[in-house]
């Protein structure tokens, strides 16, 4: 997630006069606080006609503002990262959620979209939120990271630090700095494309109106 946002951070350096309106899907509401990004936003869309930002919770279920697409207000539809289910409902034609209307909307719009799956083929590097690493932690009584945490987001059990509230953590990184133990990971693992998540996106290349880019910086040859 964070390599598509430093893409359209970069769009908006390179060309301030191109619009931006942000969609963003209930996993990707929290994942964004996750990851420290949800703050950042306003770098990309900040908050003028064409450059809102959407947020699922707060567009109901029948997502009201896809319908612009019907309109001839954008030139392009990007999806990234596409998780394997946001790729699965636009395999087989499912638009049950903000970004998966977005994507019906601007294919009955004629409006190009540009997939970025997250899991294409072989195995993937991803980058996963903080965490306790419970080998190297000692369960500290006077645990920094539990007692400074902003968010309230590290919790306790029999007074001894337990695990980290990942719907409450906002990625700030404070708690891996405190930890004189090194306890607190965040960082790469390396994950396996399953045989199904392949296949759909192999369907959405077939479909019209619909392009499959390898990388989120693909989308930099657009501009």
């Amino acid at each position: 997630m964070d390599r598509s946002y430093q893409v359209f951070k970069e769009i908006k350096l390179r060309s301030p006069d191109v619009s931006v309106n942000t969609f963003i899907s209930r996993a990707a509401e929290e994942v964004l606080r996750m990851y420290g990004l949800e703050q950042k936003l306003v770098k990309i869309s900040d908050g003028d006609y064409l450059e809102e930002i959407f947020r699922e919770s707060e567009q109901g279920s029948s997502s009201p503002k896809v319908g612009r697409f019907l309109l001839g207000r954008y030139d392009a539809l990007f999806i990234t990262p596409a998780t394997s289910n946001t790729v699965s409902k636009i395999a087989y034609g499912i638009a049950d959620s903000l970004v998966t209307n977005a994507v019906a909307q601007a294919v009955k719009g004629r409006v190009p979209v540009y997939v970025v799956p997250v899991d294409i083929e072989g195995s993937i590097v991803s980058e996963m939120p903080y965490n306790i690493d419970r080998k190297q932690c000692r369960h500290c009584e006077d645990c920094p990271p539990r007692e400074n945490c902003p968010h309230g987001a590290i919790t306790e059990r029999n007074g001894l630090t337990d695990q980290i509230e990942l719907l409450k953590c906002k990625g700030c990184g404070i708690c891996k700095e405190l930890c004189p133990y090194g306890a607190i990971k965040g960082g790469p693992v390396e994950i396996l494309v399953r045989d199904v998540d392949k296949r759909n996106v192999e369907i959405i290349k077939s479909l019209q109106g619909i392009t499959v880019l390898e990388s989120p910086e693909k989308i930099l040859d657009f501009f």
